[in-house]
């Protein structure tokens, strides 16, 4: 075929290409490309002489954090700031015991930025993966190169599913539309003929061509969007969110109570100076949940590289948690329950038609199009092209139409349109065809009905007046682990709907084949109310939706929101971009096109729907942890506070040196921490982070701190002497450590080997400390005596029950 589709290659207007070009450093002394250069794009030369101008796209586009922000953002807390001023003062007045904390502190923020980094370079290991390679013409040849290597003034191929990387302005259009709703808000596609402007960061959804560019680097619009949206990021979520109004009010209650201590323990108490100020700092440092929020970016971190080990990009790290709160995945069906390819099973002639001249006419339209869809692609393999036919224009395929067609010479002086599509599109209602077409659709065959226009493919209807010749039966390939995948979600109470734009009858029969629950109920989304909330009840009602145009994919997904759902879409293709944008949470397919991995959350790189189980299961995983060790964190901050504020009511030295809560915290909350974090958790996420967290935190730590401060207060009445306030700290100490391991079994629970394993080495490292005599002295704790050791064991005790009791009348009274 000497002609596969008519281009227009008429240069731009040479104002606005002047205009454009002009705009680049150092511009003034060239002039418009003519058509013939243009077409033919820069030489190499003219390549060496931009990138010695530095007119490079050269917008670092990141994947992650730099090193400095992650050391920074880890290191400069406002808790941090608190615990290092402390921590210098501790060193000048008090033993080298009490300064544990400190090193603690310099543990989490190191294995926070370890992790964090490791994180980074897996994420720009995927993102490499899965860069965007545009299509450039240089020297009359066509070749992918890398998004930064682009210079002003190329020319850049472009087709459907192709994002506009830099701005630039038409040279050549073959049909050629461009969604810009990203940038503009407009729906509608938007044709281009030559000399338009192209939008850095709109797609093509139809037709093909090239441009120049006119704008790169930090100039084009694509390369903020594009940094935006692919930043490694820990903020914007409910999680971390809830973590940061939670430390806002522990800093309002901390810092009147410090101020109030300081003033008890150094100016109405006449104790010893530095003995009052390692008292002072000791119910100062606890109150400070300092390892929340590095535990949070930790479990953040793994989370990625778990998932990068399964070729898995996470663009934007709360997406993790997003998907764990999806109770609604809606899933297109070509590239997600199918494989991308297709095969022809039958060709079955219409009305008399003759086989041999049916497949000429398949060839020719499968040589038609230079950026052939699934479909079209199994025509092309199937039937080869006819040489004496030329094409003399082609209407590449839309969604929005649901068809292609072309017009051919025939070679023999004569010419035809044909028609390539939805045959419940190009056939009339009526038409008893469609019943023959029911059938094939009921087996899970797609079919696309051949037939001859009766008009020019420019004209307003094309469809109107053509003549059925054959249809052309296609079989999907299903995807092997979908019915697995699909099954999980029905496990997990994930709604998965089903939408595609291929017939309904059809996708109904693939996800019946894939057991898909209510697979039995298809809709044609042709019938579906426009109105959002009448569309909400039929979403809900129903699970498979066809011939569902791109619009409606995003109007649906916007009914499902409008009901409460937590919504995530996949799709590989361009219909999908608007819907998977509005989701809450986009997946996108490592093969798709580049507009759908521009606005997905995540990207499976491995195309793999087997995938979303995992990532699911991480961030159920991630907001179910955090949310159990959240719970120890701040029943330690609460009781800190209430025994601080006792101990200044009261008029009493403080209970405790900073080494015995730096014991406690480490037992009772930080090892115990870091390995229920990083434990399996399948619990489906919960909203409203904050108060479910203290539902838990308030009760337990009020009961720990009456029941604390009751056992040092008869330990000051039973014990005097030398070694009175050692003794009476020790019993104060062995009350508080029962009551926060009771905490910690409870959050502990569903008990598993490793669990009763991990509290039971907690109690068993705490009982070392009690009776050998070198760790005796040096964390100052020995019990003294038998009965005010028995009434701590006594007191804890009863704290326990009222904590188990507290915690069962909160999950009645206030249920998450």
């Amino acid at each position: 075929m000497t002609q596969r589709a008519h281009i227009d290659t008429e240069g731009p207007d040479p104002a606005r290409q002047g205009t454009a070009l002009d705009a680049g450093p150092g511009a003034g002394s060239r002039h418009p490309a003519t058509p013939a250069v243009a077409a033919l794009g820069l030489s190499t030369a003219e390549v060496a002489e931009r990138v010695a101008r530095g007119e490079v796209n050269d917008v670092p586009v990141r994947s992650s954090r730099s090193v400095i922000d992650i050391v920074r953002a880890n290191v400069l807390t406002r808790f941090n700031l608190i615990i290092g001023v402390l921590w210098v003062i501790m060193m000048f007045v008090a033993p080298w015991q009490d300064t544990f904390f400190g090193y603690v502190i310099l543990a989490n923020t190191g294995i926070g930025i370890i992790q964090e980094l490791r994180a980074k370079k897996t994420l720009d290991n995927l993102a490499v993966i899965g860069e965007t390679r545009p299509t450039v013409r240089r020297d009359g040849r066509a070749a992918e190169i890398s998004t930064s290597e682009i210079v002003l003034g190329d020319l850049i191929e472009i087709g459907p599913g192709d994002k506009i990387v830099v701005d630039g302005a038409c040279v050549e259009t073959d049909s050629l539309e461009v969604d810009e709703s990203l940038l503009t808000g407009e729906a509608d596609p938007v044709v281009k003929k030559p000399g338009d402007v192209m939008m850095s960061g709109s797609f093509v959804v139809a037709g093909g061509g090239a441009f120049t560019a006119t704008k790169v680097g930090r100039e084009a619009y694509a390369a903020q969007l594009a940094e935006e949206a692919s930043r490694f990021t820990l903020v914007h979520s409910e999680l971390r969110s809830g973590i940061s109004t939670i430390l806002k009010y522990v800093t309002w209650l901390m810092v009147p109570t410090s101020i109030g201590l300081v003033i008890s323990q150094l100016v109405v108490k006449n104790d010893e100076f530095k003995e009052s100020i390692a008292y002072t700092v000791g119910g100062i440092v606890p109150m400070i949940p300092e390892g929340l929020v590095l535990l949070t970016s930790m479990a953040f971190a793994i989370g990625v590289i778990r998932l990068g080990r399964k070729q898995c990009l996470v663009q934007e790290l709360p997406a993790i948690e997003g998907l764990a709160r999806v109770d609604t995945v809606c899933l297109d069906k070509t590239g997600t329950l199918t494989e991308g390819g297709m095969d022809v099973t039958e060709v079955r002639p219409l009305h008399g038609a003759d086989e041999a001249y049916v497949t000429k006419v398949l060839g020719a339209l499968g040589e038609s199009d230079p950026r052939p869809n699934a479909s079209l692609q199994a025509i092309i393999d199937a039937y080869p092209d006819s040489e004496e036919w030329r094409c003399i224009e082609s209407l590449p395929f839309s969604s929005a139409r649901k068809y292609s067609g072309a017009s051919f010479s025939e070679g023999d002086g004569e010419t035809s349109t044909w028609l390539l599509g939805a045959p419940d599109v190009l056939l009339p209602a009526a038409d008893a065809l469609l019943d023959e077409i029911e059938d094939l659709n009921h087996q899970g065959l797609r079919v696309l009905l051949l037939a001859r226009g009766g008009t020019d493919l420019d004209a307003p209807d094309v469809s109107a007046g053509a003549r059925p010749h054959a249809l052309v039966v296609l079989e999907q390939r299903l995807r092997p682990d979908a019915s697995d995948t699909l099954r999980y979600f029905e496990e997990q109470s994930v709604q998965a709907k089903v939408i595609s734009g291929d017939n309904a009858i059809s996708v109904g029969a693939v996800a019946a084949k894939l057991d898909l629950p209510g697979a039995e109920r298809t809709v044609d989304a042709r019938t579906l109310p426009k109105e959002q909330g009448e569309m909400a009840e039929a979403l809900d009602a129903n699970a498979v939706f066809g011939r569902v145009t791109p619009q409606q994919k995003r109007d649906m997904v916007g009914a499902l929101q409008s009901k409460g759902h937590t919504v995530a879409m996949t799709g590989d293709g361009v219909n999908d971009v608007l819907a998977l944008k509005d989701a809450d949470i986009g997946v996108s397919m490592g093969s798709g096109s580049e507009a759908t991995k521009a606005v997905a959350q995540i990207v499976l790189l491995n195309n793999s729907f087997a995938t979303l189980p995992s990532v699911v299961a991480e961030g159920r995983r991630v907001i179910g942890n955090i949310t159990r060790v959240a719970t120890l964190f701040l029943v330690k901050t609460v009781y800190s506070v209430l025994l601080a504020l006792l101990v200044v009511c009261t008029q009493v030295e403080y209970l405790f040196l900073p080494r015995h809560l730096t014991l406690l915290s480490t037992l009772t909350i930080g090892v115990p921490a870091f390995f229920l974090a990083l434990a399996p958790n399948k619990e489906r996420a919960k909203a409203h982070f904050v108060r479910r967290v203290m539902r838990y935190a308030i009760p337990g730590g009020i009961i720990a701190a009456l029941a604390t401060f009751s056992t040092y207060l008869l330990a000051r009445a039973h014990y005097a002497g030398a070694g009175a306030r050692e003794a009476e700290t020790s019993a104060a100490t062995l009350t508080l450590f029962l009551i926060a391991m009771w905490v910690l079994a409870i959050i502990a629970r569903p008990y598993t080997w490793w669990r009763v394993c991990l509290v039971a080495a907690m109690g068993t490292g705490f009982l070392l400390v009690m009776v050998v005599p070198w760790l005796q002295d040096m964390f100052k704790l020995k019990l003294v005596g038998a009965t005010m050791p028995w009434s701590a064991v006594g007191i804890a005790a009863a704290a326990a029950v009222l904590v188990e009791v507290a915690f069962r009348w909160v999950d009645r009274r206030f249920p998450a």
